[in-house]
């Protein structure tokens, strides 16, 4: 009987200590509520391969972690930026003014981003990045307000460009979208291509977005060079390939680089159109039996298959909101080092982790892109032909010039 009245002391006196736990973890969040924004090109270039996709892989998310953090219920907002750096950072003024958003989520066009991460900055809030490609997000333009999940164009150059000059294509034209992150996809490539023996035969920067390509192409097809590089995305991409297409640019022995090139991209263009593409990705749906059982669920819901940044925006928020829930708080530095101290390994990264410049490293791999006749429905599109890994993929920090990092 005493060993029984015992037990039953201490049972109580744990629910007890739980208890107050609990309470006390709720009382350290901001308005007994976790907010989150969600921003993205919803309407125009980027629209597929974030925007409202993306909104429902964050909902996703939100769902399987239960709705609540320790009791205090997750709300969610969402904007288009419109590819607007003003509009996206006056979007985020207003979220953290007047709705107390802790988080900013989704982020794809790298102007739009560099912008809301000095507004996270100044007021000390947590964005994480999943969209956007530029490698400066966490290089010289990094903060300790936010991190950047999915890729950047570091890994791209690293794994299609030396792939590519290892195949022999080692003359180079670039077809560079004419902002932040087109500059600096092309400025990681030439490294990749001059590193590797190539030479950057010529360049030229087009207006984003761009719907008529033809006169760019015509000067790809003058310079001579073996390869035409495609530092742009989206719409953009699309365009450049279709019109390449119309032009005979591959006929004529030219070849391709798809620097980056979405799911969504190849799969609007067609197998005829892209197959044997080399491109990088982070991610990708059909890998392994995690994966396919992820974008099994979001293909319900949404009826398309999944990107890699949509992917990456359901891995951030959960990763978010488990150190929400260890630490019981949204303070910005408060969460964002608790995720530093976790690795990440779930069904979008492996051997994940955050770095102190806020880059999340994980393995990247090369992709092929498939020929018609070896696919075997709509969206088996990629056969994966090597893992690069994650420490090989990214900038080293030794190159570093991202205040956070002491080299």
């Amino acid at each position: 009987m005493t060993f029984i009245k015992k037990t039953l002391a201490s049972s109580i006196a744990v629910a007890a200590a739980t208890s107050l736990m609990a309470t006390t973890a709720q009382a350290e969040i901001s308005d007994d509520a976790v907010r989150i924004g969600y921003l993205a090109d919803m309407s125009g270039t980027y629209r597929d391969l974030a925007g409202p996709g993306g909104l429902e892989a964050l909902e996703m998310a939100i769902e399987d972690f239960g709705g609540s953090v320790n009791g205090a219920p997750i709300e969610v907002f969402s904007a288009d930026d419109r590819n607007s750096a003003d509009v996206g950072a006056n979007t985020v003024r207003g979220w953290i003014d007047q709705d107390n958003v802790d988080l900013v989520a989704g982020m794809v066009a790298s102007s739009v981003t560099i912008a809301v991460t000095k507004v996270l900055e100044d007021n000390d809030k947590l964005g994480i990045v999943s969209g956007s490609a530029a490698s400066s997000i966490t290089n010289e333009h990094c903060t300790p307000n936010h991190i950047h999940w999915v890729y950047d164009t570091y890994p791209l150059a690293n794994g299609t460009a030396k792939a590519v000059v290892e195949q022999g294509g080692d003359s180079w034209f670039m077809l560079t979208a004419d902002y932040a992150f087109g500059h600096a996809l092309e400025g990681d490539v030439e490294k990749v291509v001059t590193d590797n023996g190539g030479t950057i035969v010529d360049r030229i920067r087009h207006p984003f977005p761009t719907e008529d390509f033809s006169s760019y192409i015509l000067q790809a097809q003058g310079s001579g060079a073996k390869i035409v590089g495609l530092a742009n995305a989206g719409a953009d991409t699309v365009n450049a390939i279709n019109t390449a297409s119309q032009f005979g640019l591959v006929q004529s022995g030219q070849q391709l680089a798809g620097l980056l090139v979405f799911l969504n991209d190849v799969y609007a263009m067609g197998l005829e159109a892209t197959q044997g593409l080399l491109l990088t990705t982070g991610w990708y749906w059909n890998m392994d039996e995690a994966s396919r059982e992820w974008a099994e669920r979001y293909y319900e819901r949404v009826g398309r298959m999944p990107t890699m940044v949509q992917a990456g925006i359901y891995s951030s928020a959960m990763h978010y909101l488990k150190a929400v829930e260890a630490t019981g708080s949204d303070d910005a530095q408060t969460v964002r080092s608790h995720m530093m101290e976790q690795p990440i390994e779930d069904f979008f990264a492996r051997n994940g982790r955050i770095r102190e410049d806020g880059r999340m490293v994980h393995d990247m791999y090369l992709a092929e892109v498939k020929a018609p006749a070896d696919a075997t429905h709509e969206w088996d599109l990629y056969e994966i032909k090597a893992t690069i890994p994650a420490e090989e993929a990214y900038r080293p920090l030794a190159e570093s010039k991202c205040q956070l990092v002491n080299n």
